[in-house]
């Protein structure tokens, strides 16, 4: 295996880029946490609050929509998706889970613009608060700086191919 190729590595580094976060309102008390997660974790990496842009929507289904609109509006270099889907008694977990999943996953094959998807998909309130700042890490933190990276390793391909 040779050495020689280039190796891109991970860059966290969030001063300079304009940020987009869409976060759910629905299950508040998770969501707010991922927000709490995510906006430290992107300034304790060097963004500022001017280059961020925080919406709120209803719920987890909603998520993509914004953020697409946001990738669409080329001002951004990265959108952190946040949002607490909580099984039920019925399939509506399932449908909402599939949408929401779909959406955001159609504006990262984009291939232009870094997301983080910070949308957790549990069984349980436990399980969540599991995900931001338990045993199983800050799933907000984790999405900021996923979005990040992939920002940068967009830019770095971008500088290789001119």
């Amino acid at each position: 295996m040779s050495l020689d190729a280039p190796h891109l590595a991970g860059n966290v580094n969030a001063a300079g880029l304009s940020v987009g976060i869409v976060v759910s309102r629905f299950n508040a008390d998770i969501t707010e946490a991922l927000l709490v997660g995510a906006l430290s974790a992107l300034k304790l990496h060097g963004s500022r609050d001017e280059n961020m842009t925080i919406v709120h929507v209803p719920g987890a289904f909603e998520i993509g929509t914004i953020a697409a609109h946001m990738a669409n509006s080329g001002r951004y270099d990265a959108i952190v998706c946040l949002g607490c889907i909580i099984r039920g008694d019925t399939a509506h977990f399932d449908y909402v889970c599939q949408g929401a999943m779909d959406a955001i996953g159609e504006v990262a094959r984009r291939g232009d613009i870094g997301v983080g998807n910070g949308v957790l998909t549990v069984d349980s309130v436990e399980q969540a608060r599991e995900r931001i700042g338990g045993s199983h890490g800050h799933k907000g933190e984790e999405a900021a700086l996923t979005a990040v990276e992939v920002a940068r390793q967009l830019e770095r391909l971008a500088g290789m191919e001119e």
